[in-house]
């Protein structure tokens, strides 16, 4: 027992310094599998600039004076033709700033306590450029406001369609602050990369509010969107090396009507302080119908528009999170991939009015801290691979699920219906780390095998007999790690004999209340296992590599502990016994103890009973 506290105080505190880490620099993030590199040029990061080679550009109302060349004015419209440094400052009531220019250079605009608004197109147009830099001067503050609907130059035109719209590459950089109103349609928008590594934005949009078609890379601001329809999105569908987001550090907060942040492709979070709130949050389950995802310039949002979904983090092909801190608000699945999720670091905090962490067809956790407070389902995936890292889940039906084809296991019905790969390979693989479920429905539920070489699993499973803490398909085998799983006893099963480590299942004759001791110790006293579940049980499910073959352990139900407790599981201090359930003797790798007969239901097809010592039985 002392060993598996050890095991799990270690896990705590190798996962709390990891926590504080940060990204260093996105060739270090762009070390891990399928992770995308972000190249940052000078003028992307150096938000400085030359004045004396700076035209400047006063807005003065309903007029525009400019002082310099490569620009010219008409009437509320400056048109910027050469690329070079352009100052903005003051105010224009209804204009526009357009860039467009054949230079193969940067076109740098500075905005300098400039107030920008626009009745009918974008009030910052770049219709052509190499590459457009915004820079945000430091201590100023800026807005950018359009109407609610544009006047288009013919009705083939659907562009420009957002209140700060680029044809090219775009980069938002300095130390200002920038308020973006987009009542038309989207707030921010490059149809090519869109890059931030400064500055304080905030974006109200009626549709989307950050996009970039081909990329969107943030290292470094302070980001806040309010949007419609999706927060911050890359929506490139025809190339599969673009739609991309890339995350490495700042600040971002998002309340979206659709999904927070959405990736045609991959999405990557390497560092960061990230907030999301989808569809409501998760007490507007998905299941009630009202994703407020609006798809349309100029469309209100509207409850009970289906039309899109509603998720935290979601991504086409891949998410893989190296760090940053995410929490995630969200009526639809908090993160979402129709292919893989890949979790090396950072600390992830999860409300979903759906599933916690769902991907198609793989899902590997090789560090971190997960906490998912409330959920349909925790964790899921076709293929589900756990080597290191934190996890608590709280979930109204399966903590862990390893599922093929539509996920509909709810007997009352699901949320939201998920795809899985249809290989028929499902399996959880448990090598490592530290888990923590906390389940309605079934504890760990695999339509498949188990196999599990380490780590700690806790699990406080099901009160009701339709379901059990552990539920799998074929053969659960454990070479190594420690399992504590409490539940019903209906469906209960225990790892198979493929195994190589001593398990014991105590079946109790009737439900023992939450917070009841389960206490196993050797026939000399020494502690092996004092474990309080959170929820009323009926079965206990313990393996060990301290349980020996041929070694005589005893078996107490009640009781208390002077110990320290963390998730319910007690280490040092005193135990004083409850009620003596059994003794038993281990000769086989699976031992049933308790009620005579019972727990053995549904405990598959490797697992066979093994014996109980006299004095066993019916509790007292």
């Amino acid at each position: 027992m002392k060993r598996i506290i050890a095991v799990v105080l270690t896990l705590v505190l190798l996962v709390a310094s990891a926590a504080c880490v940060g990204s260093e620099t996105s060739a270090d993030a762009a070390g891990a599998a399928g992770v995308v590199s972000v190249v940052y040029e000078e003028d992307d990061t150096d938000s400085g600039w030359n004045t004396s080679d700076t035209v400047s550009i006063t807005l003065e109302g309903d007029s525009i004076a400019l002082d310099g060349s490569g620009a010219t004015v008409d009437g509320r419209t400056v048109t910027i033709t050469s690329a070079g440094t352009y100052r903005i400052s003051g105010t224009l009531n209804d204009g526009q700033i357009v860039v467009d220019t054949a230079d193969e250079e940067t076109v740098r605009l500075v905005l300098d306590g400039a107030d920008i608004a626009c009745s009918t197109s974008a009030p910052i147009y770049i219709a052509g450029a190499e590459k457009a830099v915004i820079t945000l001067a430091d201590g100023t503050a800026n807005s950018v406001t359009d109407g609610s609907s544009y006047t288009f130059e013919d009705a083939e035109s659907d562009e420009p369609n957002a209140a700060i719209f680029s044809k090219d590459d775009l980069t938002i950089n300095g130390g200002g602050s920038l308020t973006v109103t987009a009542n038309y349609n989207d707030g921010i928008t490059s149809k090519d990369d869109l890059k931030i590594t400064g500055g304080s934005i905030t974006v109200t949009a009626v549709n989307d509010g950050i996009r970039g078609r081909d990329s969107v890379a943030v290292r470094d601001g302070a980001i806040t969107v309010t949007a419609g329809g999706d927060g911050i999105q890359s929506n490139n569908d025809e190339d599969a090396e673009k739609g991309y987001i890339v995350i490495e550090g700042g600040s971002i907060g998002i309340t979206a009507g659709a999904d927070g942040i959405q990736a045609e492709t991959s999405l990557t979070i390497s560092g960061g302080d990230i907030t999301v709130s989808s569809g409501g949050g998760s007490v507007n389950s998905s299941s009630t119908g009202n994703v407020q995802g609006n798809r349309g310039p100029g469309a209100a949002v509207v409850a009970g528009d289906t039309s899109a979904s509603a998720r935290g983090l979601k991504a086409g092909v891949a998410i893989t999170i190296t760090g940053g801190a995410v929490t995630i608000d969200s009526s639809d699945d908090a993160i979402h991939t129709n292919d893989s999720i890949t979790i090396d670091g950072g600390t992830i905090a999860i409300a979903s009015g759906d599933d916690g962490v769902h991907s198609d067809a793989a899902l590997t956790i090789n560090g971190g801290e997960i906490r998912i407070t409330k959920c349909y389902e925790g964790i899921e995936s076709a293929v589900i691979t756990v080597n290191d890292g934190t996890i608590h889940v709280t979930a109204s039906d399966d903590g862990i699920n390893v599922a093929g084809g539509n996920d509909g296991s709810s007997m009352n019905g699901r949320p939201g219906q998920n795809n899985f790969a249809s290989s028929g390979n499902n399996a959880l693989h448990i090598n490592g780390g530290y888990i923590v479920v906390d389940a309605a429905g079934d504890g760990i539920d695999v339509n498949g095998p188990i196999d599990m070489s380490g780590g700690v699993v806790l699990v406080n499973g099901p009160t009701n007999n339709g379901n059990g803490a552990l539920d799998y398909d074929g053969a659960f085998k454990i070479t190594g790690g420690y399992l504590a799983a409490a539940g019903s006893s209906g469906m209960a099963q225990a790892p198979g004999t493929s195994s190589t480590q001593y398990s014991v299942m105590t079946t109790y004759s009737s439900a023992q209340s939450a917070g009841t001791i389960v206490h196993i110790e050797t026939e000399d006293g020494e502690e092996i296992l004092t474990f309080a579940p959170t929820k009323a049980y009926q079965s206990v499910v313990f393996s060990s590599p301290d349980l020996r073959n041929g070694a005589g352990y005893v078996i107490y139900s009640g009781g208390s502990s002077t110990g320290t407790v963390i998730d319910g599981l007690y280490s040092g201090g005193t135990y004083t016994p409850g009620t003596q359930v059994a003794g038993v003797t281990l000769s086989s790798i699976v031992t049933y103890a308790g009620s005579s007969g019972a727990g053995q239901v549904g405990a598959g097809p490797a697992g066979q009973a093994g014996g109980a010592m006299p004095g066993g039985g019916m509790p007292r």
